[in-house]
């Protein structure tokens, strides 16, 4: 089962996410895409930290998530990624177009087949607004365009709105 997470900043996905984890039943791996770079950042991670049981695993992950999904996937594992747009702007903010198709189509290519439960949490950004800048424009572009293509591989999508989530696709 391969699900996607999807809603704006502070639109409570994490904690959609966690909870699917959770009611899975399985054991946990939690695969962290941020990296710290500020103390901003710092204290959303504390507060993810906070929210997880202490007996869920985690990794970090770099551009090479797919590979790390690879390694980690596993039937009866029940694997939760938060998330894949801030992998996304890390890749972008890399400067390097070729690593950002090969890190993105691989990503797409392994996910079909990874065994055990998948959950990918990420960022809806293109429900206002067309941004001014030319790498904000690109990134709204991009995820648009990972949205779509996770939207047809995962069995199940949510869009979560205030807290609450909304099947789009598989209900829940």
């Amino acid at each position: 089962m391969r699900e996607l997470i999807l809603g704006g900043v502070r639109s409570g996905k994490s904690r959609i996410a966690e909870q699917h984890a959770t009611d899975s039943g399985l054991p946990v791996l939690y695969i962290a895409t941020a990296e710290v770079r500020d103390e901003e950042m710092r204290q959303r991670v504390a507060h993810h930290q906070a929210r997880r049981p202490a007996s869920w695993q985690l990794v970090c992950a770099g551009g090479d998530l797919a590979a790390v999904l690879q390694r980690e996937a596993a039937s009866g594992r029940c694997v939760l990624v938060d998330c894949l747009t801030l992998w996304l702007t890390q890749l972008l903010c890399e400067g390097d177009e070729a690593m950002l198709r090969r890190e993105v189509s691989a990503l797409l290519r392994v996910l079909p087949d990874l065994p055990g439960q998948i959950i990918l949490v990420s960022n809806e950004t293109n429900m206002g607004v067309t941004p001014m800048g030319e790498l904000s424009r690109r990134y709204c572009d991009e995820a648009g365009r990972l949205h779509q293509q996770l939207g047809d591989i995962c069995e199940r999508v949510i869009l979560t709105v205030a807290g609450l989530p909304l099947a789009v696709k598989g209900g829940r």
